[in-house]
């Protein structure tokens, strides 16, 4: 099933405000170092100013769940809300360990989940990938090798990897995901006119069970339910991810209970572009839904 991204990539690319500030403190900056013959002064101004927007910069990028970079999916569309629908999305796979697994408690649960997969791991594992698909799930962009400097990146460094993750889903899969999600959710702003320009939306998430670390697995779990809602984007891990003390991964102990609660919140689980195709539908016009079908 092809994705449904949130904007046509057709469209400009529309700078954030925070990114507009930068570009006049840059040259506010400029403008002082220029007249610095006359008022010598400013050049501190000016350096303190662009530190502090750096910084700022800095701490937006780090923190996943910002929208001050460009569009950031935290949450699903309010018709999803509406509907009672949750997203459970599954990081860093495919995984031949525990990749099947999770298929199996999925199918049990009769829930579906988006899979962001990292690229390489999918050309390593093209059949686990096929086999996701067939089973009704989502396969989404998690970056071509998830390396731990990708944050680090310019916009040459971010095409490149965007461009050959891209074109690795597209030849296993047969289409281009439209949803990224940056390696731990980190990134800068370069980021956002890049994805554009592959007409890939970014995804974050509302709430983590932080399973890459945390060996127990109630803990995981209670991160994961703890004021569980409609519209929320859960987070769990199907590659590197922790285990527990007897060396089982986290996430297969926490995913049962996880779907339970979601079943008994009477809430369900559908995967990212089902949510989001289904809430850009246009409603039928009133006097001829009763005609149609």
């Amino acid at each position: 099933m092809k994705s449904t991204p949130l904007r046509s990539p057709a469209a400009p690319w529309r700078v954030p405000p925070v990114l507009k500030a930068t570009l006049l403190i840059h040259l506010a900056a400029l403008l002082a170092l220029a007249a610095m013959p006359l008022w010598p002064g400013l050049w501190l101004w000016a350096v303190l100013a662009l530190a502090l927007n750096h910084l700022l910069l800095t701490a937006l990028g780090l923190w996943p769940r910002s929208q001050a970079l460009g569009i950031n999916l935290t949450r699903l569309p309010a018709a999803a809300v509406a509907r009672g629908e949750v997203a459970l999305t599954i990081d860093d796979g495919p995984d031949p360990e525990v990749t099947p697994t999770v298929l199996r408690l999925l199918d049990v649960a009769g829930a579906r989940a988006t899979f962001f997969c990292i690229a390489e791991r999918a050309v390593a594992h093209p059949a686990l990938l096929a086999e996701i698909l067939r089973r009704g799930h989502s396969v989404q962009n998690h970056s071509q090798r998830h390396r731990h400097t990708f944050s680090l990146l310019g916009p040459r460094g971010f095409d490149r990897e965007i461009a050959s993750s891209q074109a690795s889903f597209e030849r296993l899969t047969g289409h281009a995901p439209s949803l990224f999600r940056a390696p731990a959710g980190l990134r800068n702003p370069f980021l956002a006119p890049v994805l554009h320009r592959h007409g890939l939306t970014l995804v974050s998430w509302t709430r983590r069970g932080f399973d890459t670390r945390e060996r127990e697995p109630a803990k995981v779990l209670r991160r994961l339910t703890r004021g569980l809602q409609a519209g929320d984007i859960l987070l769990l891990h199907d590659g590197h991810g922790a285990r527990t003390d007897s060396g089982y991964p986290v996430m297969l102990t926490v995913l049962p209970a996880l779907l339970r609660a979601i079943g008994d919140a009477g809430l369900r689980t559908v995967t990212l572009p089902e949510a989001l195709a289904a809430s850009a539908a246009p409603a039928p016009i009133a006097g001829l839904a009763g005609a149609v079908g």
